[in-house]
Protein backbone atom coordinates (compact mmCIF):
# COMPACT_ATOMS: atom_id res chain seq x y z
CA UNK A 1 0.00 0.00 0.00
CA UNK A 2 1.46 3.15 -1.16
CA UNK A 3 1.26 6.57 0.50
CA UNK A 4 0.95 8.71 -2.32
CA UNK A 5 1.12 12.28 -0.39
CA UNK A 6 2.17 15.01 -2.70
CA UNK A 7 1.14 13.41 -5.87
CA UNK A 8 -1.98 14.05 -7.90
CA UNK A 9 -5.30 11.81 -7.88
CA UNK A 10 -5.32 9.43 -10.45
CA UNK A 11 -6.87 11.26 -13.63
CA UNK A 12 -10.46 9.25 -14.44
CA UNK A 13 -13.89 9.24 -15.60
CA UNK A 14 -16.93 8.45 -13.27
CA UNK A 15 -19.53 6.81 -15.09
CA UNK A 16 -22.56 8.34 -13.16
CA UNK A 17 -26.26 8.01 -13.27
CA UNK A 18 -28.07 11.54 -12.12
CA UNK A 19 -31.30 12.41 -12.51
CA UNK A 20 -32.34 9.52 -15.02
CA UNK A 21 -29.43 10.56 -17.15
CA UNK A 22 -25.98 9.23 -18.09
CA UNK A 23 -23.19 11.73 -16.93
CA UNK A 24 -19.50 11.80 -16.90
CA UNK A 25 -17.92 13.24 -13.75
CA UNK A 26 -14.20 13.42 -14.37
CA UNK A 27 -11.41 14.28 -11.72
CA UNK A 28 -10.30 17.25 -12.77
CA UNK A 29 -13.99 19.16 -12.35
CA UNK A 30 -14.35 16.97 -9.13
CA UNK A 31 -10.77 18.18 -7.62
CA UNK A 32 -9.60 21.28 -9.07
CA UNK A 33 -9.92 24.55 -7.28
CA UNK A 34 -11.18 22.91 -3.90
CA UNK A 35 -9.86 21.16 -0.56
CA UNK A 36 -11.93 17.81 -0.87
CA UNK A 37 -11.93 14.90 2.09
CA UNK A 38 -12.03 11.60 0.29
CA UNK A 39 -12.86 8.11 1.62
CA UNK A 40 -12.73 4.86 -0.08
CA UNK A 41 -13.85 1.78 0.98
CA UNK A 42 -14.54 -2.28 0.01
CA UNK A 43 -18.21 -2.24 -1.29
CA UNK A 44 -21.66 -0.39 -0.56
CA UNK A 45 -24.44 -2.13 1.54
CA UNK A 46 -21.26 -4.18 3.29
CA UNK A 47 -21.14 -3.82 7.63
CA UNK A 48 -18.35 -1.39 8.66
CA UNK A 49 -18.64 0.58 5.76
CA UNK A 50 -22.78 1.04 5.99
CA UNK A 51 -22.80 1.35 10.10
CA UNK A 52 -19.71 3.74 10.75
CA UNK A 53 -17.74 4.62 7.90
CA UNK A 54 -20.01 6.49 5.50
CA UNK A 55 -22.77 7.61 8.19
CA UNK A 56 -20.18 9.18 9.95
CA UNK A 57 -18.42 11.13 7.45
CA UNK A 58 -22.30 12.43 6.72
CA UNK A 59 -22.61 13.39 9.83
CA UNK A 60 -19.58 15.13 10.44
CA UNK A 61 -20.02 17.14 6.89
CA UNK A 62 -20.79 20.57 8.99
CA UNK A 63 -17.31 20.50 10.66
CA UNK A 64 -15.97 19.55 7.99
CA UNK A 65 -17.42 22.43 6.12
CA UNK A 66 -16.87 25.31 8.64
CA UNK A 67 -12.82 23.92 8.55
CA UNK A 68 -12.42 24.38 5.05
CA UNK A 69 -13.15 21.38 3.16
CA UNK A 70 -15.53 22.37 -0.08
CA UNK A 71 -16.36 18.52 -0.95
CA UNK A 72 -16.73 15.06 0.60
CA UNK A 73 -16.48 12.27 -1.96
CA UNK A 74 -16.89 8.42 -0.81
CA UNK A 75 -15.46 5.80 -3.85
CA UNK A 76 -16.15 2.40 -4.16
CA UNK A 77 -15.70 -0.18 -6.75
CA UNK A 78 -19.34 -0.71 -7.69
CA UNK A 79 -21.74 0.47 -10.15
CA UNK A 80 -23.32 3.82 -9.95
CA UNK A 81 -26.85 2.08 -9.76
CA UNK A 82 -25.72 0.19 -6.90
CA UNK A 83 -23.91 3.38 -5.42
CA UNK A 84 -27.51 5.08 -6.00
CA UNK A 85 -29.55 2.91 -4.09
CA UNK A 86 -27.43 2.96 -1.09
CA UNK A 87 -26.98 6.39 -0.94
CA UNK A 88 -31.12 6.61 -0.51
CA UNK A 89 -30.78 3.77 1.64
CA UNK A 90 -28.58 5.43 4.11
CA UNK A 91 -30.15 8.78 3.72
CA UNK A 92 -26.60 10.26 2.91
CA UNK A 93 -27.41 14.17 2.58
CA UNK A 94 -23.90 15.64 2.10
CA UNK A 95 -21.13 13.27 1.00
CA UNK A 96 -21.08 12.58 -3.04
CA UNK A 97 -20.80 9.04 -3.78
CA UNK A 98 -18.24 8.01 -6.84
CA UNK A 99 -18.99 4.57 -8.58
CA UNK A 100 -15.85 3.89 -9.49
CA UNK A 101 -17.25 0.26 -11.25
CA UNK A 102 -14.15 -0.20 -13.31
CA UNK A 103 -11.71 0.46 -10.51
CA UNK A 104 -9.78 2.97 -12.79
CA UNK A 105 -9.31 5.18 -9.79
CA UNK A 106 -8.63 2.63 -7.02
CA UNK A 107 -5.86 1.19 -9.63
CA UNK A 108 -4.55 4.38 -10.09
CA UNK A 109 -4.17 5.20 -6.37
CA UNK A 110 -2.46 1.58 -6.47
CA UNK A 111 -4.83 0.39 -3.73
CA UNK A 112 -7.07 -2.07 -5.87
CA UNK A 113 -6.94 -5.45 -4.11
CA UNK A 114 -7.95 -8.90 -4.26
CA UNK A 115 -11.20 -9.66 -2.83
CA UNK A 116 -11.50 -12.70 -4.57
CA UNK A 117 -11.91 -15.32 -1.04
CA UNK A 118 -15.11 -13.12 -0.47
CA UNK A 119 -16.56 -13.46 -3.71
CA UNK A 120 -15.87 -9.69 -4.31
CA UNK A 121 -13.53 -9.67 -7.19
CA UNK A 122 -11.03 -6.51 -7.21
CA UNK A 123 -12.47 -3.90 -4.40
CA UNK A 124 -10.37 -1.15 -3.22
CA UNK A 125 -8.59 -0.90 0.46
CA UNK A 126 -9.82 1.17 2.73
CA UNK A 127 -8.17 4.92 3.42
CA UNK A 128 -8.88 8.29 3.72
CA UNK A 129 -7.25 11.40 2.22
CA UNK A 130 -7.57 15.39 2.05
CA UNK A 131 -6.57 16.83 -1.21
CA UNK A 132 -6.03 20.58 -2.29
CA UNK A 133 -6.58 21.38 -6.04
CA UNK A 134 -5.99 17.76 -6.61
CA UNK A 135 -2.42 17.02 -4.75
CA UNK A 136 -2.76 14.52 -2.08
CA UNK A 137 -1.66 16.63 1.38
CA UNK A 138 -2.40 13.33 3.89
CA UNK A 139 -3.24 9.84 3.22
CA UNK A 140 -4.85 7.36 5.85
CA UNK A 141 -4.18 4.07 5.25
CA UNK A 142 -5.38 0.99 6.73
CA UNK A 143 -2.89 -1.38 8.28
CA UNK A 144 -1.90 -4.28 5.63
CA UNK A 145 -3.54 -7.07 8.35
CA UNK A 146 -6.26 -10.16 7.64
CA UNK A 147 -9.84 -8.57 7.04
CA UNK A 148 -11.24 -5.22 7.14
CA UNK A 149 -9.30 -3.13 9.31
CA UNK A 150 -10.96 -0.01 10.36
CA UNK A 151 -8.93 2.40 12.74
CA UNK A 152 -7.55 5.48 10.64
CA UNK A 153 -9.77 5.68 7.90
CA UNK A 154 -12.43 7.17 9.92
CA UNK A 155 -13.87 10.45 9.73
CA UNK A 156 -12.95 12.06 13.30
CA UNK A 157 -9.42 11.05 12.48
CA UNK A 158 -9.53 12.95 9.38
CA UNK A 159 -11.07 16.23 11.12
CA UNK A 160 -8.50 15.90 13.90
CA UNK A 161 -6.17 16.50 11.13
CA UNK A 162 -7.15 19.23 9.24
CA UNK A 163 -8.27 20.65 13.03
CA UNK A 164 -7.20 19.64 16.63
CA UNK A 165 -9.93 22.26 17.78
CA UNK A 166 -12.70 21.08 15.38
CA UNK A 167 -15.85 20.27 17.64
CA UNK A 168 -17.81 17.09 16.15
CA UNK A 169 -21.57 17.42 16.95
CA UNK A 170 -23.21 15.42 18.84
CA UNK A 171 -25.26 12.71 18.20
CA UNK A 172 -29.13 13.02 19.58
CA UNK A 173 -32.16 10.95 19.18
CA UNK A 174 -35.55 12.16 20.48
CA UNK A 175 -38.36 9.28 21.02
CA UNK A 176 -41.71 10.87 20.36
CA UNK A 177 -45.17 10.65 19.16
CA UNK A 178 -46.97 13.10 16.89
CA UNK A 179 -49.21 14.45 19.47
CA UNK A 180 -47.39 14.41 22.15
CA UNK A 181 -46.61 18.63 23.17
CA UNK A 182 -43.13 18.04 25.25
CA UNK A 183 -41.88 15.97 22.17
CA UNK A 184 -42.86 18.99 19.98
CA UNK A 185 -41.13 21.81 23.05
CA UNK A 186 -38.07 19.42 23.35
CA UNK A 187 -37.21 19.43 19.22
CA UNK A 188 -37.93 23.28 19.17
CA UNK A 189 -35.40 23.53 22.10
CA UNK A 190 -32.52 21.65 19.83
CA UNK A 191 -33.92 23.84 16.84
CA UNK A 192 -32.77 26.57 18.66
CA UNK A 193 -29.59 25.26 19.71
CA UNK A 194 -28.62 24.52 16.10
CA UNK A 195 -28.96 21.29 16.88
CA UNK A 196 -29.13 18.23 14.17
CA UNK A 197 -31.57 14.80 15.78
CA UNK A 198 -33.23 11.69 14.82
CA UNK A 199 -36.50 11.47 15.64
CA UNK A 200 -37.95 7.73 16.46
CA UNK A 201 -41.60 8.37 16.24
CA UNK A 202 -44.06 5.63 18.51
CA UNK A 203 -46.32 4.13 15.89
CA UNK A 204 -44.58 4.37 13.28
CA UNK A 205 -40.84 4.06 13.50
CA UNK A 206 -41.08 1.73 16.98
CA UNK A 207 -43.36 1.01 19.76
CA UNK A 208 -43.72 1.50 23.38
CA UNK A 209 -41.22 -1.82 23.75
CA UNK A 210 -38.75 0.17 22.74
CA UNK A 211 -38.95 3.09 25.19
CA UNK A 212 -39.35 0.42 28.09
CA UNK A 213 -36.65 -1.24 27.07
CA UNK A 214 -34.09 1.75 26.26
CA UNK A 215 -35.28 4.06 28.70
CA UNK A 216 -37.05 2.49 31.40
CA UNK A 217 -40.24 4.34 30.36
CA UNK A 218 -42.97 4.30 28.39
CA UNK A 219 -43.62 8.45 28.68
CA UNK A 220 -42.46 10.57 25.87
CA UNK A 221 -40.05 12.20 25.01
CA UNK A 222 -36.90 10.22 26.01
CA UNK A 223 -33.81 11.71 24.56
CA UNK A 224 -30.12 9.94 24.17
CA UNK A 225 -27.34 12.97 23.74
CA UNK A 226 -23.87 10.87 22.54
CA UNK A 227 -25.28 7.41 24.16
CA UNK A 228 -26.22 9.12 26.94
CA UNK A 229 -30.32 9.04 28.44
CA UNK A 230 -31.25 13.14 28.86
CA UNK A 231 -35.15 12.06 29.99
CA UNK A 232 -37.65 14.68 29.04
CA UNK A 233 -38.35 17.60 27.88
CA UNK A 234 -37.79 19.37 31.30
CA UNK A 235 -34.17 17.58 31.86
CA UNK A 236 -33.73 18.57 28.48
CA UNK A 237 -34.10 22.27 29.16
CA UNK A 238 -31.55 21.90 32.09
CA UNK A 239 -29.29 20.04 29.87
CA UNK A 240 -29.27 22.72 27.26
CA UNK A 241 -28.46 24.91 29.82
Amino acid sequence: MQDRTGQNVPKVEFPVRHNFEWEKWSTDELFSNKTVVVFSLPGAFTPTCSSSHLPRYDQLAPAFKENGVDEIYCVSVNDTFVMNAWAEDLNVQAVKLLPDGNGEFTDGMGLLVDKKALGFGKRSWRYSMLVKDGVIEKMFIEEETPGDPFGVSDADTMLNYISSDAKAPPSIAIFSRGSCPFCKKSKEMLDAKGLAYEEIVIGKDATHISTRAIAGSAGVPQIFIDGKHIGGSTELEEYLK
